[in-house]
C-alpha cells in the first residue's frame, strides 16, 4: 500500500509538473505579435537647478499585473519612451529582468518624485534582484545608458502629467 502512495504521489507530481511546464511555454507561444507601446502619460526628468534635462513618452504600471509583467517580451524601445511603476506606499524595492529583452536603465524615485538611487544597464533575462539603495514609491525604466547620457543623479526628480 505504501508503494502504492507513493507512486501515485509521484506520478501526480509529475504531471503537475508536465502542466505547469505546458502553460508556461502556451504563454510565450501566444505571444505571436510585438508589443507595442501604449502612451499613458508624458514626464519631465529635471535636475536639482530646476533644468529639464529630458521630456519622456510613458506607458504606466499601476496595478500587480502591470508591475509583475513591465517591459517582458519587449523587443526594443524608443529613446524618449519609458515605464513608470507606481507603487501605494514609498519602501525598499526590488526588480528582476525575467523575460525582458532589453538593457535596462532602473531610475527608483521616492514619494516625492526625487531620485534615490539608479541601477544602470540592467541585463536581460537576469532573475539577479536589483534593489533600491533608498525607499522608493515609483520606479522609471529606461533604455540602458540613457541615465548615464542624460547625466541623472541622486536628488533630480520627475514631473509627471498622467493623461
Amino acid at each position: 500500500m505504501i508503494r502504492k502512495k507513493s507512486f501515485l504521489s509521484l506520478l501526480f507530481a509529475g504531471i503537475l509538473a508536465t502542466g505547469c511546464k505546458d502553460k508556461a511555454e502556451k504563454v510565450q507561444e501566444s505571444i505571436s505579435e510585438p508589443i507595442t507601446f501604449t502612451q499613458e502619460a508624458e514626464a519631465y526628468l529635471v535636475k536639482t537647478s530646476g533644468d529639464t534635462i529630458q521630456h519622456l513618452q510613458l506607458e504606466i504600471a499601476d496595478d500587480d499585473y502591470q508591475r509583475e509583467t513591465g517591459l517582458m517580451y519587449r523587443n526594443s524601445m524608443e529613446q524618449d519612451q519609458g515605464m513608470l511603476f507606481i507603487f501605494e506606499k514609498e519602501e525598499p524595492r526590488g526588480f528582476y529582468m525575467k523575460n525582458t529583452n532589453i538593457p535596462l536603465d532602473l531610475i527608483f524615485l521616492d514619494s516625492e518624485n526625487r531620485i534615490v538611487s539608479i541601477s544602470k544597464n540592467a541585463k536581460p533575462k537576469s532573475l539577479e534582484t536589483i534593489p533600491s539603495e533608498a525607499p522608493a514609491q515609483y520606479v522609471l525604466e529606461v533604455n540602458a545608458e540613457l541615465s548615464d547620457q542624460w547625466n541623472l543623479t541622486v536628488g533630480d526628480s520627475l514631473i509627471l502629467n498622467r493623461e
